[in-house]
């Protein structure tokens, strides 16, 4: 385990030796054009936060999640492919794109940060963009030995040119698209807010983020018109605010004018980044999925074994359902589930390029994932026999055309309900569907079975990875629109869904809650609440265990709410992953409840 910590630290010590020892004298030459982001927090909020974790910590928390993290994590679908596979395949893709130089770095070498660092700290221009990727390696934590390290690098000291005496011409992104940009993406044209004048394809741009403020209203927002010509002097929107907000050197792929007539395409295509990270889009399809590293650790602590029946209660997008699947060798059940319809068939589509059959989807919201009684329902209803249809069919008066039609797409759902068939309505409504196509909110031939809910205790381990606050995700260049109310909001809408996957799991089995937030509220108080409504819970050791600890005690806010966290001697039987420490990963939560006899 610690051989795996001392790898991790030595990619992020290379990832950041370039920062010190090349950019300072660089980025000294503008205070304005480097990118030195503040993020903007609740006041209260920050209050609570400093009151967690001490004003110093919560202060390289809050900047470490303004950066993404130094490598990208991929896990390998072991029912494809392997490691050395995909470490191969990766290595000929980098080298048919320019990048030669890509290390393969072996689980018994250790890395030398000042060499690994010469590789780019000479680099310039648009050069620098081959070097995105410094060494590819396998994970060497216990039992993660198809899980793939890739190093990026950065931060970069970007010349914009902004000493030549000249205005820049510059283009300004939405806040969401710059995060994306941090992570190795494109400036498309929807994420482009404003743009200088005269820009034509092909002319260099620096690419700066208009980050939401505080207004007049008591809200928050961007106060721009998408479109806004900037002119390169003060009296530009967000010209001061944008100070230290500068992510990189682009070029235009198309006029100002076409960046805001067309409605899709790369509108600026960045040669020079602050921060190198490959993208993997469309690489590999089924062999590989990027994942963030306390995600794959999530589904190794549910300890998954083939055979099983599993919920995923808030499945999309479907990573660690497959993570999941994939543990049991594809053997058992996994049930996935999400509200959303569209969501669901992601699941769908991400299940079928990995090759995974022990997977079933449905759409169902997580607060009624129970249902008691006859109405329980597990599987979908089936519509009867064709013939036994026709006639009733028919005597809707729906013409032979139709109700041929109707029997060739196959309609399973125009089974009986409460007696009766659909209405002539909801027929026609169905036809014009399959004449038509389907709407803009479907996926086309996609179809989702919806679910009644389920039987209790009829799973062996119930994941429950709760929509939060996401406070943890990274790279985040704002967060102030999260309140203490929306905090405690999230809290009770937890632990209404914890509710139902206690009443879903059976006598003996498992379930594991995670986050993606570093709120206490909805980490160790959840824990709390568990730990004291269900006497039959406890907490359960994980493996593997590669998450600090959580936090113990109470914090009492402002209105004199005391909140309650862990008890001395719990705090190690979770896994709280903090962004600014040395595993750098997104800021995750992971508990392990076993559950005991119910009737206690």
């Amino acid at each position: 385990m610690q051989k795996g910590r001392d790898f991790i630290k030595a990619i992020r010590r290379s990832f950041f030796t370039l920062h010190s020892n090349t950019s300072i004298s660089q980025m000294d030459q503008s205070t304005r054009y480097r990118y030195s982001p503040t993020l903007k927090w609740n006041p209260m909020v920050e209050e609570y936060f400093i009151k967690a974790y001490g004003a110093d910590h919560f202060s390289r928390i809050s900047t470490a999640l303004t950066r993404p993290s130094c490598y990208s994590c991929i896990r390998v679908n072991t029912l494809k492919s392997t490691s050395d596979a995909v470490i191969e395949k990766l290595l000929e893709i980098f080298k048919e794109r320019g990048m030669h130089d890509v290390a393969v770095q072996e689980s018994s070498t250790t890395w030398e940060p000042d060499n690994c660092c010469k590789a780019t700290s000479k680099c310039t221009g648009s050069a620098e963009s081959l070097k995105a990727i410094k060494s590819i390696s396998k994970c060497q934590f216990p039992g993660l030995d198809y899980v793939v390290f890739v190093e990026g690098s950065g931060p970069h000291a970007i010349h914009y040119g902004d000493d030549e005496g000249k205005p820049l011409k510059e283009v300004i992104v939405s806040r969401k698209c710059a995060e994306a940009v941090l992570r190795g993406a494109q400036v498309y044209v929807p994420g482009v807010l404003a743009c200088s004048a005269h820009v034509e394809r092909g002319d260099a741009v620096a690419v700066s983020v208009a980050v939401e403020q505080y207004g007049p209203d008591g809200g928050w927002g961007v106060a721009m018109t998408r479109g806004t010509v900037l002119q390169g002097s003060q009296e530009d929107p967000y010209y001061f605010e944008r100070d230290g907000f500068y992510i990189g050197q682009a070029t235009a792929m198309m006029s100002r004018a076409g960046m805001f007539r067309v409605t899709e395409g790369v509108a600026v295509d960045m040669k020079e980044r602050v921060y190198r990270l490959p993208s993997f889009y469309d690489l590999l399809e089924g062999e590989i999925f990027l994942q963030n590293l306390p995600s794959i650790i999530t589904a190794h602590a549910l300890d998954p074994q083939a055979g099983e029946r599993i919920l995923d209660m808030c499945a999309a997008p479907g990573g660690k359902t497959t993570a999941i699947a994939s543990l049991m060798k594809d053997k058992g059940e996994v049930v996935a589930v999400d509200r959303s319809h569209n969501k669901v068939l992601g699941i769908q589509k991400l299940a079928a390029e990995m090759g995974l059959s022990c997977i079933t989807t449905y759409k169902l919201d997580a607060l009624k994932s129970v249902c008691n009684g006859a109405e329980s329902d597990s599987l979908p209803n089936t519509s009867s026999a064709e013939d036994a249809r026709t006639p009733d069919l028919l005597s809707t008066g729906i013409d032979g055309f139709d109700a041929k039609l109707l029997f060739e797409k196959n309609f399973n759902d125009l089974q009986l309900k409460d007696g009766q068939y659909p209405s002539k309505a909801e027929l026609r409504k169905r036809i014009r569907q399959l004449k038509n196509g389907p709407g803009r909110n479907h996926t086309a031939g996609g179809r989702v079975e919806k679910s009644k809910g389920f039987s209790p205790n009829s799973f062996d381990r119930v994941l429950l990875d709760a929509p939060c606050s996401a406070l943890g995700l990274r790279p985040r260049l704002f967060a102030g629109e999260d309140t203490i109310d929306s905090l405690r909001s999230n809290a009770k809408y937890q632990r209404r869904m914890f509710d139902q996957a206690v009443q879903l799991v059976r006598p003996g089995g498992v379930i594991v809650y995670s986050t993606c937030t570093i709120n206490p509220g909805e980490n160790e108080a959840l824990v709390r609440y568990a730990l004291d409504k269900y006497e039959f819970l406890s907490l359960a050791s994980q493996h593997p265990k590669i998450g600090g600890p959580g936090l113990t005690g109470s914090c009492q806010l402002s209105d004199g709410f005391v909140e309650e966290w862990l008890r001395p001697g719990e705090e190690n039987l979770v896994q709280r992953f903090d962004p600014s420490s040395d595993l750098d990963t997104i800021g995750f939560f992971i508990a392990k409840f076993s559950v005991g006899p119910k009737n206690i």
